[in-house]
């Protein structure tokens, strides 16, 4: 289900516009600082409900406007669909097909974009979070009981939590150490699942962009001799002491290996960004088998962060996959990608199509 129209007003420095869209290939040409970012954000924003540069939606609102909106049209078995965004100071509203929505997870199950920009080497270099929320975002596009169980966990934990906090180490756990084990192990059984189905792209894409064999390790959280029940009464005292659950799915990483060993080892700042988008593209790839037509590749200037040889690899790759491409570049051009169906120029905010 590709997108087929873009409409956005007071996002950012750009203009309001309204576009018609590609559903194969985009290119968006421009000056640096001319808005190119800015519209793969709105794109991105658009299936996410969120930003790829800033946690703050107010700072995404046009200078001295309260909010922004965004529309977008997709064509589902030759029917219009319309997803609709309003967000400011005052929050975010949402409506698919004129029907007013809570949650942002909804958007994407129509529009599901991935990116990758200057700072995709962060999924490897930052803290377990990024990786946590790279697979989930990958387990939620495979696994419909996902959601309800992440939530479930998550809701058990702030109750712990809460009882840690309130009550010291007299706190009673067992009520929400029973709903935790159960949630949390079915948790880290649908990671582990996603990840063993992520694997083969995941080699594939390691070998085409770096030659190396590429490998995951799902670290659940917790001690992986112990059972679940068995870290978090382990883990008692200590919790106890310092308010706070130290143990289970929500302490998750992802261990990436290159020939069998930790990749922070064995590659360059150069080949993280090769690395990491080795990951996205098989998440990509994954996605697109089991839901065909439905996925949307931003890639931000490539051109401007690999050299010749590895921008070669990574267009060639991302040639192969059957994905709708926004694609931003200084120049009219990108070698290996094609005639694109659509070519957009950007300068000052302002978004025409050539």
């Amino acid at each position: 289900m590709p997108l087929a129209r873009l409409e956005a007003e007071r996002f950012r420095g750009l203009e309001p516009f309204a576009a018609d869209v590609d559903p194969r290939y985009n290119l968006i040409v421009g000056p640096n600082a001319s808005g190119k970012t800015s519209l793969l954000e709105a794109l991105f924003f658009l299936g996410r409900g969120r930003s790829f540069r800033t946690r703050r939606v107010p700072a995404l609102v046009r200078h001295g406007e309260a909010d922004f909106q965004l529309v977008g049209t997709l064509r589902h078995q030759g029917l219009p669909v319309t997803l609709g965004i309003r967000a400011g100071r005052a929050g975010t509203e949402i409506h698919i097909g004129g029907e007013k929505v809570r949650s942002a997870t909804e958007l994407a199950a129509h529009f599901p974009p991935q990116i990758i920009d200057p700072e995709i080497h962060k999924l490897l270099e930052e803290g377990p979070a990024q990786r946590r929320k790279f697979i989930d975002w990958g387990v939620f596009h495979v696994e419909p009981t996902f959601l309800a169980d992440w939530q479930r966990y998550h809701r058990a934990l702030r109750q712990r939590n809460a009882a840690l906090r309130a009550a010291g180490r007299g706190a009673p756990l067992a009520v929400w150490d029973d709903e935790l084990v159960a949630t949390g192990q079915r948790l880290a059984d649908l990671r582990s699942s996603y990840l063993l189905q992520l694997e083969p792209f995941l080699r594939q894409a390691g070998r085409a962009l770096l030659d190396l064999d590429v490998t995951l390790v799902h670290q659940a959280g917790w001690n992986s001799e112990l059972s679940f029940t068995e870290a978090l009464q382990r883990a008692t005292e200590r919790d106890h002491r310092h308010g706070v659950t130290h143990v289970g799915p929500h302490r998750a990483d992802l261990s990436v290996r290159v020939d069998g060993e930790p990749a922070r080892e064995r590659v360059s700042r150069g080949q993280q960004k090769l690395l990491a988008s080795a990951l996205t593209l098989a998440q990509l790839s994954l996605q697109e088998s089991l839901h065909p037509g439905r996925t949307a590749l931003l890639l931000d200037d490539p051109a401007a962060e690999l050299d010749a040889e590895r921008l070669e690899r990574l267009v060639a790759l991302v040639r192969t996959l059957p994905v709708q491409l926004f694609v931003t570049s200084l120049r009219g051009d990108l070698d290996g990608l094609g005639t694109p169906g659509r070519r957009f120029h950007v300068e000052h905010g302002r978004l025409a199509a050539d």
